[in-house]
């Protein structure tokens, strides 16, 4: 799904499209680029992203990621985003989402996503097997 406005609205960013921005990857698609760097626009990013982040940084599976994982709070006020920290509400319904998809951290975004009612900027596919807004 396609959100509606891409300017002036709420927007949250997966865990990959947060590190493309901070890292300016060339992957993160023009779409992901406008919405995030409208100055109208607010970029939300889940308390998970840190937990995913440090997490997959200390297993060796993001070893680029050692100062996003020890400076995140400070980059994200740097690109004007605020956190979106996990609630009880959140944690309950990520837990219960129905399907196969496993991904701890993925199934928080999605909650929160389905929650607060934020469109999603992600590529990921496996999004798309669940009712949350998608951005790409």
């Amino acid at each position: 799904m396609e959100p509606v406005n891409e300017k002036g609205s709420r927007f949250l960013l997966d865990t990959h499209v947060l590190l493309w921005w901070l890292f300016d990857d060339p992957k993160l698609s023009g779409m992901a680029h406008n919405v995030i760097q409208a100055p109208d626009n607010t970029i939300l990013v889940s308390s998970a992203s840190g937990w995913e982040i440090a997490t997959k940084y200390r297993l060796g599976k993001l070893p680029h990621a050692g100062e996003v994982a020890q400076n995140l709070p400070s980059l994200l006020r740097q690109s004007r985003m605020d956190v979106l920290p996990i609630t009880m509400e959140h944690a309950l319904a990520a837990g219960v989402l129905p399907g196969p998809h496993r991904d701890p951290f993925d199934r928080m975004l999605i909650a929160q996503g389905q929650i607060e009612g934020l469109p999603i900027v992600t590529s990921d596919p496996v999004f798309k097997q669940y009712p949350v807004e998608l951005v790409w």
